[in-house]
């Protein structure tokens, strides 16, 4: 036990100086091009952090464990909603620029829909499933960078390039480009070592404790591979990009359904995971799913409404994860 909790440990560490430095590379590439930082959080940033989920569903799609694909996708969406853009909330809620905010929100739900159709109908995900849900996230890709690049979705960026929703922070100066690009890519990479090492080690935990796989998936996994986005959040707001903390979180989201799920589904169909009940029902068509949906709509609607994020935001979500938590482990 001692050799994996030193690993957890390890990754740990990775994942801490891999957000530093990815934030650092994406917040430099947004200021150089002029990109509101939300547009960048949404794409890049979220690519980024989302590459755990993506490795970690894809290779449990191709070893036959589907149930682990599935629940790190959508357990995935729950934490990064409910505990990690819910304590970013808590700390530092604030404006949101909602034209920005409008595409990763649209083409979520959108693709929610289309994923539930699957779960509720057929009970499962068919290959030209996977299939159309990676020709949305290409279509999203491209109508995001082109949204960026012309400043479709920017309330109005300064002469400097800031986003008007961001805290003015210290200026600071500017890296080459190449060594933007070099701490995006290092970033990245020890996000996705970090995470490995977290999912793996953490799931031999787990394993030693009696802890069910459905379970595992839905907590465990999901949290391990979403702590790239917990140590984005925190880094963004740290260094005061609060607009890259929340596009990050959105996005990611977004990804885990169209990207790791649509990729997952694409190698090898699967169908729902036949473990927990709720009065005879599959839980994950009772709670899972429908909590995905509640905490998505807690986070984003009011937001899209009124053009800010509240504190009661955040602790509402934070009661509805603590909650879920104590219904995987206890029901």
């Amino acid at each position: 036990m001692i050799v994996p909790v030193l690993l957890f440990l390890l990754g740990l560490l990775c994942l801490i100086k891999g957000g530093d430095w990815f934030v650092d590379g994406a917040t430099g590439i947004a200021r150089r091009f002029h990109i509101p930082e939300i547009i960048v959080g949404a794409t890049v940033v979220s690519i980024g952090t989302t590459l755990p989920e993506v490795m970690v569903s894809a290779t449990s799609a191709v070893m036959g464990h589907g149930e682990i694909a599935y629940g790190n996708a959508i357990g995935s969406v729950i934490c990064n909603t409910a505990l990690i853009a819910a304590l970013t909330l808590a700390v530092h809620p604030g404006p949101v620029d909602r034209k920005s905010f409008r595409t990763p929100v649209t083409f979520f739900f959108i693709a929610a829909a289309f994923y539930i159709l699957n779960a509720y109908l057929f009970g499962g995900f068919a290959r030209w499933s996977g299939i159309v849900l990676l020709l949305v996230f290409a279509v999203y890709m491209i109508l995001t960078v082109r949204q960026g690049l012309t400043g479709a979705g920017n309330d109005g960026p300064d002469a400097e390039g800031k986003n008007p929703d961001e805290k003015a922070v210290e200026p600071v100066r500017a890296h080459p480009l190449w060594l933007d690009l070099v701490l995006l890519v290092a970033g990245a990479a020890l996000i996705a070592i970090g995470a490995d090492l977290l999912v793996d080690n953490g799931t031999k935990i787990a394993q030693a404790l009696g802890v069910p796989e459905s379970v595992i998936a839905l907590t465990f996994v999901a949290l391990g591979t979403s702590l790239p986005e917990l140590v984005t959040a925190i880094t963004s707001l740290a260094k005061g990009h609060g607009a890259l903390s929340l596009g990050n979180v959105v996005g990611a989201n977004l990804f885990n359904l169209v990207l790791v799920s649509g990729l997952s589904i694409t190698l090898n169909p699967f169908s729902l995971p036949a473990g927990k009940t709720v009065a005879g029902m599959n839980a994950s068509l009772v709670v899972d799913v429908p909590v995905m949906l509640v905490v998505m709509w807690i986070l984003t609607i009011p937001a899209l409404i009124t053009g800010k994020m509240k504190r009661w935001q955040g602790i509402t979500l934070l009661a509805i994860y603590a909650a879920f938590c104590v219904f995987q482990f206890v029901a």
